[in-house]
């Protein structure tokens, strides 16, 4: 019997429609195989919103977002927009979806490709073994809190507020633990707090929440010292927890750790099924048009997809696999590729993922309708 799904999809800025045509591919060719009839609505959002619509998230982009079962994103923002007040960054689509849809639970998994280790900065038996995800909380923090910018004697003095509540903080380190469960039963809760009060009340509730979880093993880790032991002994960490601007700085500076941070996928969470899929890095407006943008982060992030949001485990590795077959023949596209390899455009390695993707075992055709 097919499985019908509503996904809201949103190209965005710079390399954005380039990558997320590539992950649609998949998305379609992973559908066909593992019984899903999916439904795909377009939506205007970031900096091309603001230039049609006078806004970032138009109302009609957040009511597809609503009605869908999944979001697959691909990037916002660019330097043409960076003037702009900041009601009018297309950044502040990003913040307003996650508010709306409550997306507390950003993930972010970086592991070692096989090959890719010479696309590292860091030596091969570094990286042996890597296999880490950070887990962020989403919408509180600095990022959400009061701010303001007031004239004193002594100039112009702006304040970032950083507030977080019990049950937010408690929320999302039961998502960490939930998590390390199906891993290696390994929770690494990232704070400051001994500079911090919200990094001690942080501390608290992780102690208190791993009571609940003798079986997963917790510790304590300092951000500064995470961010120098990521890079000294990545594949000690399993799951990372942390705070919004503390996750966001760490699971950017996983980049390193694959290669590219073109490798990186990601999936926002909230209570339900629900999610936002999209890759880590930028929206790249210097590559943009030029087809060499690596898809790899968007495609991933459909396998991410189909793990969290239709608890399809199957094809979520049947997709994941199918990229590591494509990277095992030396193909690669240009932030990734070395002297010898197989240079792919943007379009070719998605194209040769679908054909990976054939090989695995599939169910009866199921149509893909496309909705504008």
């Amino acid at each position: 019997m097919e499985k019908e799904r509503k996904i809201a999809v949103l190209p965005g800025d710079g390399v954005g429609p380039e990558i997320v045509e590539e992950g649609v591919k998949v998305l379609k060719q992973a559908g066909e195989q593992f019984g899903y009839r999916f439904h795909l609505h377009f939506g205007w959002i970031g900096g091309c919103a603001i230039d049609r619509l006078k806004q970032p998230l138009p109302q009609e982009t957040l009511r597809i977002c609503m009605d869908a079962d999944a979001i697959l994103l691909g990037a916002v923002g660019g330097p043409r927009w960076d003037r702009n007040p900041p009601e009018h960054r297309p950044e502040k689509a990003l913040l307003s979806l996650r508010k709306e849809l409550e997306l507390f639970a950003n993930l972010r998994p970086a592991k070692r490709f096989p090959g890719l280790e010479n696309s590292s900065s860091l030596r091969a038996e570094v990286l042996k073994g890597v296999d880490l995800l950070v887990v962020r909380e989403l919408t509180g923090g600095i990022y959400f809190g009061a701010k303001f910018t007031e004239e004193t004697p002594q100039g112009l003095q702006a304040t970032d507020t950083l507030v977080y509540r019990e049950d937010e903080v408690e929320r999302i380190l039961r998502r960490a633990f939930e998590l390390a469960r199906g891993r290696r039963n390994r929770v690494t809760s990232v704070d400051k707090a001994n500079v911090l009060e919200s990094s001690r009340l942080w501390r608290r509730v992780a102690e208190r929440v791993a009571r609940e979880y003798p079986d997963v093993e917790l510790e304590h880790m300092l951000v500064d010292n995470c961010a120098m032991q990521m890079i000294r002994r990545p594949a000690s960490f399993d799951v990372i927890v942390t705070e919004n601007m503390f996750g966001d700085i760490l699971s950017d500076e996983a980049a390193i750790l694959t290669g590219s941070i073109g490798m990186l996928p990601s999936a926002s969470l909230g209570g339900g099924n629900r999610g936002l899929y999209e890759p880590v890095h930028g929206s790249a407006p210097d590559i943009a048009g030029e087809g060499v943008a690596n898809p790899a982060a968007v495609i991933l992030s459909v396998a991410m997809m189909f793990r969290h949001s239709f608890d399809d485990e199957e094809a979520a590795r049947a997709i994941e696999a199918s990229v590591t077959q494509v990277l095992n023949s030396g193909a690669r596209t240009m932030d990734v590729a070395a002297v010898g390899d197989l240079a792919l455009s943007t379009d070719q390695f998605g194209d040769r993922v679908v054909e990976e993707l054939k090989k695995h075992p599939r169910e009866p055709r199921v149509p893909v309708e496309a909705m504008m």
